[in-house]
């Protein structure tokens, strides 16, 4: 039990503020549209503590520290769904011009992606910015990389046929590439060589313990370099991270929902969770950089077409602003019923996921048998 209440504490740690800055995006847009809030939310259920301001907003904290939400004047729910009887409230989101609309629901997604450049300038202004080139420092035992003929000090530079400049591109080609032979390109005494290298399937923990199969090459790298940036390339420098972690996440979804990779490595709240706790125990650095991703990842899934989310009501703004008028009621209906559908079906299957992966189902069938 105590172990679930630490877990439970590092995850609220980590996700409040990021929610809370979220929120505040949009809250802070709708102001400067004269956009009314009659609430903000931060968690859902029950609120455990609530006041009221001088412009007639409620803040609330709720006990489940699972999200949050603005209730705009002329929200319906907190789902943002239009109330057809605030159709003339000049205070009310729905009678602002699509524009607005969609900077105002943008907001919130690009305030994420703010916060951890933010963050991460403050990291590397501290630390340094890590740099991890795709420079060949050693070999696993049984190397598939070695076997092909790579050799210490060369430079990967392009792997079937996608440019390399670190090793994270090399993981994220690798890793779904097991049992596939792979031509290689690798720079060697200012020469380019052409390897042919089969990565090997390999069975991998993360830090909560879940397993997966990823393909390796059996390589690591020289080093790792921290660079310090300037104060004028410091915005560059977070920006190129967090357009490379979007990039990362793109790719990511993109071979999950093709098949590439097993839908099994997709997680939830209870895998944060796991995460939150696990990472919290190297220190209070690999803790912000964990909540930096955090927030890259809040942003980017928000900004998803799926009607509930950020993205979903972005794709009917633009349908509107294509169409000339707002889409029907029964199409914005049909849209948040099926967003709404497919939310929570995706968070049933991440949470058994997510129990899977903690071996939870064994203990369990161990324990019944």
């Amino acid at each position: 039990m105590m172990a679930v209440l630490t877990a439970i504490f590092w995850f609220a740690l980590a996700i409040s503020p990021l929610v809370f800055f979220h929120e505040l995006g949009h809250y802070a847009m709708g102001r400067v549209f004269g956009v009314k809030a009659d609430a903000f939310s931060i968690g859902f259920g029950k609120p455990i503590a609530k006041w009221m301001d001088k412009r007639g907003t409620e803040w609330r904290l709720g006990w489940l520290p699972l999200g949050g939400y603005v209730k705009f004047a002329g929200d319906m729910n907190a789902a943002s769904q239009p109330d057809p009887n605030a159709v003339h409230d000049p205070a009310s989101l729905h009678t602002k011009p699509v524009w607005q609309r969609a900077l105002i629901v943008a907001a919130g997604p690009l305030t994420n992606f703010l916060l951890a450049m933010i963050m991460l300038a403050g990291l590397f202004s501290a630390f340094g910015e890590p740099r991890i080139l795709a420079d060949v420092g050693g070999f696993a035992p049984h190397s598939s990389a070695q076997a092909a003929g790579m050799k210490v000090g060369d430079r990967i530079t392009a792997i079937d046929g996608s440019r390399i400049d670190d090793f994270e591109d090399l993981a994220m080609i690798v890793q779904i590439k097991a049992g596939q032979t792979l031509p290689i390109t690798v720079e060697r005494g200012g020469k380019s060589l052409l390897l042919m290298v089969t990565p090997v399937a390999e069975t991998v923990k993360d830090l909560t313990g879940a397993e997966t199969r990823v393909g390796r090459i059996g390589v690591a790298p020289a080093k790792v370099d921290y660079i310090r940036p300037s104060v004028t390339e410091l915005p560059a420098a977070a920006g190129r991270f967090t357009v490379n972690a979007v990039k990362s996440m793109a790719t990511t979804l993109w071979q999950i929902v093709s098949g590439q990779r097993s839908a099994d490595e997709l997680g939830g709240p209870v895998k944060v969770a796991a995460a939150s706790n696990a990472i919290a125990s190297y220190g209070w650095v690999s803790f912000l950089y964990f909540m930096v991703m955090l927030s890259i990842n809040l942003g980017f899934i928000n900004l998803l077409p799926i009607p509930m989310l950020d993205g979903g009501h972005l794709a009917l703004f633009a349908a509107e602003a294509v169409r000339g008028k707002p889409v029907t009621e029964r199409v914005q209906e049909l849209a948040f019923r099926s967003g709404l559908a497919l939310l929570l079906a995706f968070t049933v299957f991440v949470t058994v996921n997510d129990l899977a992966g903690l071996g939870l189902f064994r203990r369990l069938a161990g324990l019944i048998g």
